[in-house]
């Protein structure tokens, strides 16, 4: 039978929302949004959950680079809407192995991602 442990994003204090300051790929700090546990048991996933906030006047760009930063296949680019509350961004994607999920956006410190993790372990 799975067990499911609901958690943080590892990116996020005490749960709070994290702020995006990079504009491009490897920013310096990295925006990391959350690393799935390294060396994880077999059957071992991480849920992911995340949902962005536009505080700016126009919509932004965020790309989210689940496990690496190659493009296409590695990016996941969605357009948030202004002040339109939270927008749905990652619908439980599983990643496990020490994988690492980042971010960028189109403008500086306008976007906070939020969200949780599920681990399920079979």
């Amino acid at each position: 039978m799975a067990t499911a442990v609901k958690r943080k994003l590892s990116g996020s204090t005490d749960g709070k929302p994290i702020k995006i300051t990079n504009t491009a790929t490897g920013g310096s700090p990295e925006d990391t949004i959350h690393s799935a546990i390294a060396g994880q048991i077999a059957g071992t996933f991480d849920e992911i959950w995340l949902w962005a906030y536009n505080g700016h006047t126009a919509d932004v760009v965020l790309t989210i680079e689940f496990g690496g930063t190659a493009a296409p296949d590695q990016n996941i680019v969605v357009t948030i809407p202004f002040k339109s509350g939270l927008i749905p961004v990652i619908p439980g994607l599983i990643l496990q192995n020490a994988m690492v999920i980042s971010a960028f956006a189109s403008v500086a410190n306008v976007i906070t991602v939020m969200g949780f993790v599920n681990s399920i372990t079979d």
